[in-house]
């Protein structure tokens, strides 16, 4: 009879391999506008993206959320001068792809092209994005595949534990209280009209960066990118207050009824912090440590330990102003309770102070590792130095960030974990069957239980 071998140690973690990120030089543009170029040789490629900082989600109006994100998908639907067929045709035919997205804090429309075809190309981003046509049939397509996206996510429990989350969170004064994309009834009451008033108040100059990374010198970066802004409006506007104001002062649970459900999608949130705070290293591995990786404390415990959920996570939602912090997880019915009692003392545990030296380095050395990876590509360099400039980050930050993760220490990670997941204002979102689950939320003695219906999320003000 054989006899299996032994595992072998697990071998040491070496030190981490140099790197350096694409060195990149900042230039004016007229009116207020910049330019970061990136060059790159690797591949005959070049990506241009234009960050429009003034014209993400926080610039909105009450009663128009969601204009952000549906002005910016609008600039693919054609041109003064050419349709949305039209358009796309025109980029396919060069072998460039094109994309316009907004988030909270920034509209982002970039292409990458082939080098041979960068000056057609930008011509064309230039045109989609100085003489955007709106037209009303286009908005009502989009509208009306909002209104079945809002319906669709309603009936699923994972987007809906992520709307109640920050429906529960924020204050009823808060933009982050609403969905990014808008609700049915702030999307289907706009009208072409609202969207051009909004283009020709927050795409201006004042606030665009334009980003290139490639096959390209920086002097032809500077010509090509000029005829973006030429011309354009010079005024900025005001740059809002992103109002991460809690709703509740006090921990609450807030139970999302579904009958008969099988399983529950739990969420444990509360008020993060901005990009741009000074425990940004210590969060990101305290994070890493708790939730952040395969290897995390509340995997381990729910997934490994206890067999009650497929995969465990936590992390922060960056933005300029205070996103949330959530750690989420999909567990039966029936050990939902358990599985809530033990996500609730691996938090009280992270917060004791009680990271070891041996899980700061493994977090440590995956993400200094990975680190590299994530800049392999013409579009991933770009899209770095444009989250970069929606950020407002240090000039050396890609160059000192693994520096500045292994500078961490285990007092740092613990300070932050006393300080950031301290539990006031911790909220649990429970998506389940209320009939089943009731009765011992109420026992765990978190705090009140409030029963949430999902059309009053939908229909939130």
């Amino acid at each position: 009879m054989s006899h299996p071998l032994p595992f072998p140690e697990r071998p040491s973690p070496g030190p981490p391999r140099p790197y350096r990120f694409p060195a990149s030089e900042l230039r004016p543009l007229p009116l207020g506008a910049r330019v970061r170029v990136a060059s790159i040789d690797r591949v005959p490629l070049i990506t241009l993206v234009v960050v429009c900082r003034s014209a993400g989600a926080s610039g909105e109006h009450p009663g128009h959320e969601g204009i952000a994100a549906l002005t910016a998908s609008m600039l693919l639907e054609g041109t003064t001068t050419r349709s949305g067929q039209a358009l796309t045709d025109a980029f396919e035919a060069l072998g460039a792809s094109v994309w316009a997205s907004a988030d909270w804090d920034a509209a982002t429309i970039g292409v990458t092209t082939p080098t041979r075809h960068a000056e057609s190309a930008l011509a064309l981003l230039a045109e989609m994005l100085r003489e955007p046509a709106f037209r009303a049939p286009d908005l009502a397509r989009l509208q009306a595949e909002h209104a079945a996206d809002r319906l669709q996510a309603m009936a699923e429990p994972r987007v809906l534990a992520e709307l109640a989350s920050q429906w529960c969170l924020y204050a009823p004064t808060s933009r982050y209280r609403r969905p990014l994309s808008g609700t049915t009834a702030t999307i289907g009451g706009l009208q072409p009209e609202d969207l051009r008033a909004f283009w020709s108040t927050n795409y201006t100059p004042a606030t665009m960066t334009i980003v290139v990374a490639g096959q390209v010198d920086v002097e032809t970066a500077e010509r090509l990118a000029r005829p973006i802004v030429a011309g354009w409006d010079t005024s900025a506007p005001a740059q809002s207050d992103e109002g991460a104001t809690p709703r509740f002062a006090a921990p609450r649970i807030h139970l999302i009824d579904r009958p008969d459900a099988p399983q529950s999608e739990l969420r444990l949130t509360r008020i993060g912090v901005p990009r741009g705070h000074p425990d940004f290293f210590a969060l990101t591995l305290m994070n890493a440590v708790f939730g952040g990786l395969f290897s995390s404390r509340i995997n381990l415990n729910l997934r490994e330990r206890n067999g009650y959920t497929y995969g465990a996570t936590a992390g922060f939602d960056w933005r300029r102003g205070a996103g949330p912090w959530s750690a989420s997880t999909a567990v039966g019915t029936d050990v939902t309770l358990p599985a809530i009692r033990e996500l609730l003392a691996e938090t009280a545990r992270m917060r004791a102070g009680t990271c070891t030296d041996a899980e700061r380095a493994l977090a440590t050395s995956y993400l200094t590792g990975v680190f590299p990876l994530r800049f392999e590509t013409t579009q991933a360099v770009a899209s770095a130095l444009a989250s970069h400039a929606i950020f407002e980050l240090p000039a050396d930050y890609f160059d000192t960030y693994r520096d500045a993760l292994q500078a961490v220490t285990l007092a740092d990670i613990d300070r932050a974990a006393s300080q950031h997941l301290e539990p006031t204002g911790l909220q649990l979102i429970v998506v389940g069957d209320a009939a089943r689950l009731r009765e011992g939320l109420h026992e765990l003695g978190i705090g009140p239980v409030d029963e949430v219906a999902p059309e009053t999320i939908e229909r939130a003000p």
